[in-house]
């Protein structure tokens, strides 16, 4: 912090990671919602 540094860009595949975490997120959340219907039907 108090040296100079860089501007706050994350490197590319830092980037790729985190958009794959966030689609990975929703997907789980997606899952957990089916999950939940499907046992509340059954």
């Amino acid at each position: 912090m108090l040296w100079s540094d860089p501007e706050n860009e994350p490197p590319e595949e830092l980037r790729e990671t985190q958009k794959m975490l966030r689609r990975l997120g929703v997907l789980v959340a997606l899952a957990m919602v089916l999950t939940m219907i499907v046992i509340g039907l059954g």
